[in-house]
């Protein structure tokens, strides 16, 4: 009883409900639909919608939301960035009861990163699909029976919204890509992180508890 008792105290609570169950839904999202990306389609596509709404959400609770959740809190400045990140070289980086600067870093970037793939997601579905929010928009963009009938080739306005299609193909490819590398070089800190401080970070976003906060350690 006394063992439970103090291991109960020695904890406290760091992220809520909601940024735990976003966490994992939105990087099982992510996952799903960069492994299903063409077969079916439909699936890549409601993926992607699922990814962008998280997001959205996320956006508006790192606003509104509890102190640790909030963008206020854990995204640094660049001098903040660059010395904890000099003291994580050196082996002196404190440890920060929500996430660390650099944390907090990797967690802007993957936002951002993920924000660009759900855009060009629905890019290029509007242009190659003519689906999807932008389908409006790509269908009102093309040349009318007079233009296309005066041009050299018929086929000329057809092939440049082929070529844009695929320009923006590439730069989903690119985004995803880029979040991939970004997941990898996140769970690498979490993995330092949780060695340096001896605290298992992985169990902590599903618990959302922590080890409480002790001499020399950051809010």
């Amino acid at each position: 009883m006394v063992g439970t008792s103090k291991h109960a105290e020695s904890q406290t609570r760091v992220w809520d409900p909601w940024v735990r169950i976003s966490h994992w839904t939105l990087a099982a999202a992510f996952f799903g639909a960069y492994f299903i990306v063409e077969e079916p389609l439909a699936v890549h596509v409601w993926l992607g919608y699922l990814v962008g709404a998280l997001l959205l959400i996320r956006v508006i609770w790192g606003v509104i939301g509890p102190r640790h959740a909030r963008f206020s809190h854990f995204i640094p400045s660049p001098r903040i960035f660059l010395d904890y990140s000099g003291k994580l070289l050196r082996g002196r980086a404190p440890r920060y009861l929500g996430h660390n600067p650099a944390g907090g870093a990797m967690i802007a970037a993957l936002l951002l990163a993920l924000t660009g793939t759900v855009t060009t997601g629905l890019m290029v579905y509007g242009a190659k699909e003519k689906a999807g929010p932008l389908a409006g928009w790509y269908a009102a963009a093309e040349p009318g029976p007079s233009l296309i009938a005066r041009a050299d080739d018929g086929s000329e306005a057809e092939d440049g919204e082929h070529e844009e299609a695929e320009v923006l193909e590439e730069l989903h490819e690119f985004f995803a890509n880029l979040t991939l590398i970004l997941v990898g070089l996140h769970v690498l800190g979490i993995l330092v992180s949780s060695i340096a401080h001896r605290e298992n970070l992985v169990r902590a976003m599903v618990t959302g508890r922590k080890r409480a906060k002790g001499p020399g350690d950051r809010s």
